[in-house]
């Protein structure tokens, strides 16, 4: 009398897993060197027995409303600091699992050919999200521009600013325009990926000033639930992704085979 339950809850149990090996692993990505590596990795998961839907996003909030919601598993898009700042504004408990490619950031323009050359009240296009604003008003420290108050946070903004001797003119910018007021500011402070994928390599190879690096918290990130770290099918994609030699080319070839332009921290 006690076999038929157990081998009632056994079969059920088989169709459930059942179910989970059919479903596809649902990840979102941005356009660019994300989208066309996570394909690459998703054909080569494929012939390892493991389905992949890419959804690509042109929005940088959307990819985090998907998970949050559970219309997507995993998504690929956002640095610790995005991530940091969504969960603090949404009160959501998102996990990032692994790090992923990293692009770097630099200071172009249209107008320019150095820093130098900034004319006093010079317009700055920057992100106004608080991690990409965070990340741009940094870079314009490093590069002399300006310096932040001693009790500047981590994630410094403009009014953190404590002097700005060429009296600089800020503009803020959604994230993925910023590639487009080149033509409108006579700075703008934007990430490689968003410039290549805007199709202005030579404004890319003609920066001002580059930030360049390999540290981990400004690296992409793959992002689940919390609910759904020890989702096998996001380890086995994430394994893939991160020892496949076809990703890492693809990578390359996004960022115009050129190294400068980004850096692969999973490797260090």
């Amino acid at each position: 009398m006690k076999l038929f339950p157990s081998l009632t809850a056994l079969l059920l149990s088989f169709a459930t897993l059942g179910t989970a090996q059919a479903q596809p692993l649902r990840i979102g990505v941005t356009p660019g060197s994300l989208a066309d590596s996570a394909q690459i990795a998703a054909r080569e998961a494929k012939a390892q027995g493991l389905e992949v839907q890419i959804v690509e996003f042109t929005d940088w909030t959307l990819p985090n409303t998907a998970l949050v919601n559970g219309d997507l598993d995993l998504n690929y898009y956002q640095h610790q600091a995005f991530l940091d700042t969504f969960n603090r504004e949404n009160r959501q408990d998102l996990r990032a699992v692994a790090v992923g490619s990293r692009g770097n950031i630099g200071i172009f323009s249209k107008r320019y050919k150095s820093l130098d050359s900034l004319p006093t009240g010079a317009s700055v296009a920057l992100a106004n999200d608080t991690s990409n604003q965070a990340r741009a008003i940094a870079t314009l420290r490093d590069a002399g521009l300006v310096t932040l108050r001693a009790n500047a946070p981590q994630l410094a903004q403009i009014d953190d600013i404590a002097s700005n001797p060429k009296k600089l003119k800020f503009i803020e910018v959604a994230g993925p325009q910023l590639a487009r007021a080149l033509d409108d500011a006579d700075i703008t402070v934007v990430s490689l990926g968003g410039l290549l994928q805007a199709g202005q390599l030579e404004t890319a190879r003609q920066g001002l000033y580059y930030s360049v690096g390999s540290d981990a918290f400004w690296a992409i990130h793959f992002v689940t639930r919390a609910d759904n770290v020890k989702d096998a099918r996001v380890r086995k994609f994430i394994d893939i992704y991160q020892q496949s030699p076809a990703v890492r080319q693809q990578i390359h070839a996004t960022y115009a085979n050129e190294s400068r332009f980004y850096s692969l921290p999973w490797l260090k």
